[in-house]
């Protein structure tokens, strides 16, 4: 179709002047746009599906010039950056220097938060409420926030619904429920929403079923047979919103969340109402593109596609190696037909991590906690108190949500679970919000917990073999690529020892992590150079072998650190802590990883490149070590 209307709004004001014919229309055209970029590069699609109309119902309504939006999870924002004047650089989206896949306050004044992690907009736009009200009472200026019945569960939600009802602010929380996460949704929640869907629309007046009860006589069996029906009865008719009333939000609800001038009504109504709301909205995930209602999970980031005269779904792109994560998940399955005592947990991620087999396979032993990462590791701490061995499976980048469980109830414990930290190091077009780079640096803070990292695919079952025996908490860090593989006959994995790929003269690598064969490619083509550099697997960040690292410190001229994370407190800074400690000369040492400042998006090599991790940045480095007047005056 043509795109017509979404060129001429550059704010959202000029959609309110359209005619209802004409916003429809722009719903078509938002749809196709999306349709569009995912037929380029990988990018959000059934989410962004699924909140067209909803978000174009929010700016007729809502002045966000002046009134408060914040979007949960953000991956949801694209129709937002389309009718906030961002049509123009869409197609940049997702890619080095464009628009971002997610909220960006640098964007846009109409992007107030980053948000790539769920839960938080209660609390945020609570706190925005809460400062509008101390500084500009005058401008009465409302607050939205929209969340997901996948990041529902999070327990900062149900905080930040308690201090909201405490505080008595006039707040709008709108439950996007469309069924799903990333994936289907699980837990009580997800059933006391399931019901919902089956209930007639709720106004928010509380109605006192016991009340009524109670002034009714009770005369014999028969009697109260009917009183329980009704009382059943009753509570089935105001079931939906129950839960949210007594938690002190007035609940309205359900509403068609594609039923636009309906969602522009129920907005309305609920747009003056005093003290915390929650408007219930039920969406479809991929709505208006049918391969993505029909397939959700597979269409949540879908690989580039074309369709076809026939309306067929054509996906492109040429098979390649396995990544990490598949890697890993093979492991990982392999542990579990070994022993009866591993189980694996995860937060909403089966499909991400690709669990989906073990989960079909080993379905009393899978555990999905939901986006609740915190308790998922408190969880995992009382199975492994309990005799199980069991794998926490997250992403780097949202495993810190649960820093103090892994530092209470499982490092200070010393007990046996294992962390596969999925997306270590930099995650390409999801940028900073999604970058696992720190993890080496908050997991190392820990005594008791063994930190590892594979340098190519050959030590990944290994580390986890080792891990699963391990009499206390380790972790393995893997990034979010293709696997890569080292020809060379690799040692066992045994705690602390490093595995010297090959010994030089005048330098070392040592690399913790999967960059391991660009710094074999990087000596290799130093070699051709007339410079002997050797190449150390580092395996282990803790406990760190310090025999191995001093040797190339004390017996070649330079040492390169490399590392895909931060540098601040990272494999790096361990080392020149220890060289410190043995009272090593640290002239020798350079770091190389991520610097202490957020990493935009972009494609992972492009990252690299820019970083001075790529194999021209690490030849780079070694050659100005080389030349360093400290070494050249080395006896």
């Amino acid at each position: 179709m043509n795109i017509e209307l979404l060129p001429l709004i550059g704010d959202p004001a000029e959609i309110r002047a359209l005619s209802d014919e004409q916003l429809l229309t722009l719903a078509d055209e938002i749809r196709e746009v999306l349709c569009q970029i995912v037929e380029d590069r990988p990018a959000h699609f059934a989410s962004n599906l699924g909140v067209v109309e909803l978000c174009i119902a929010l700016h007729l309504v809502f002045d966000f010039q002046k009134d408060r939006l914040i979007w949960d999870t953000g991956h949801q924002i694209y129709p937002h950056k389309l009718v906030t004047g961002r049509y123009p650089d869409f197609h940049s989206i997702r890619t080095k220097g464009g628009l971002m896949g997610y909220p960006n306050p640098e964007e846009s004044d109409y992007d107030l938060f980053m948000t790539g992690h769920a839960g938080a907009s209660v609390s945020t736009v609570l706190g925005l409420k809460a400062g509008d009200d101390l500084l500009h009472p005058e401008e009465g200026r409302k607050s939205v926030a929209v969340i997901g019945d996948g990041a529902l569960p999070s327990g900062v939600v149900f905080e930040a619904m308690n201090n909201a009802a405490g505080l008595k602010k006039d707040l709008l929380v709108i439950l996007n429920d469309n069924e799903m996460g990333i994936c289907p949704r699980v837990g009580g929640l997800a059933s006391y929403l399931d019901k919902a869907r089956v209930a007639p629309f709720y106004d928010g007046l509380k109605k006192d079923v016991s009340w009524i009860l109670n002034k009714l006589p009770v005369v014999g069996k028969p009697t109260e047979k009917v009183l329980s029906d009704f009382k059943d009865a009753v509570k089935g008719f105001v079931h939906g919103g129950m839960l949210f009333e007594e938690l002190g939000f007035r609940y309205i609800g359900p509403v068609d969340g594609h039923d636009l001038f309906g969602l522009r009504s129920a907005l309305e109504l609920v747009k003056d109402v005093q003290g915390p709301v929650l408007l219930h909205v039920f969406t479809n995930k991929g709505h208006g593109f049918e391969p993505a209602c029909e397939d959700p999970v597979k269409f949540h980031t879908p690989a580039p596609f074309e369709r076809t005269e026939d309306n067929e779904i054509v996906f492109h792109g040429k098979a390649s190696r396995p990544a990490y994560t598949d890697v890993v998940s093979d492991a990982i399955h392999g542990a579990m037909q070994q022993d009866e005592q591993v189980c694996v947990l995860t937060a909403a991620m089966c499909a991400g991590n690709k669990l989906g087999k073990i989960r079909d396979e080993f379905p009393d032993r899978f555990f999905d906690t939901g986006i609740c990462e915190a308790h998922a590791v408190a969880f995992a701490a009382g199975m492994a108190k309990a005799g199980i061995r069991p794998i926490v499976d997250i992403y780097s980048t949202f495993l810190q949500r649960s820093f103090d469980h892994i530092f209470q109830e499982v490092a200070l414990q010393n007990l046996p679970v294992t962390f596969c930290l999925d997306r270590a190091g930099l995650c390409g077009p999801d940028g900073p919000t999604h970058h696992g780079v720190f993890d080496n640096t908050y997991m190392r803070a820990f005594p008791n917990i063994v930190v590892m990292a594979p340098g190519d695919e050959a030590d990944v079952a290994p580390m986890l073999d080792f891990s699963l025996c391990h009499d206390g908490p380790a972790s393995i860090r893997y990034p979010k690529s293709d696997a890569e593989l080292v020809k060379r006959t690799a040692n066992p994995v045994e705690l602390g020892k490093a595995d010297v790929y090959r010994w030089g003269t005048d330098g070392t690598f040592v690399v913790f992590g999967s960059l391991l064969p660009r710094c074999v490619e990087a000596a290799a083509e130093l070699q051709k150079q007339g410079l002997d550099v050797g190449v150390v697997n580092a395996r282990f960040l803790r406990p760190l072998d310090t025999a191995t690292l001093f040797r190339a410190i004390e017996e070649t001229g330079f040492v390169i650190t490399v590392e895909e994370s931060t540098l601040n407190g990272g494999f790096g800074s361990a080392v020149l802590e220890a060289a410190n400690e043995a009272r090593l000369p640290t002239d020798r040492i350079r770091r190389l990883g991520i610097p202490d400042h957020f990493i935009e998006h972009g494609s992972r090599d492009e990252l690299l490149a820019d970083l001075g991790l790529d194999v021209a940045g690490l030849i780079a480095t070694a050659l100005e070590m080389s030349r360093s007047p400290t070494l050249l005056d080395k006896p």
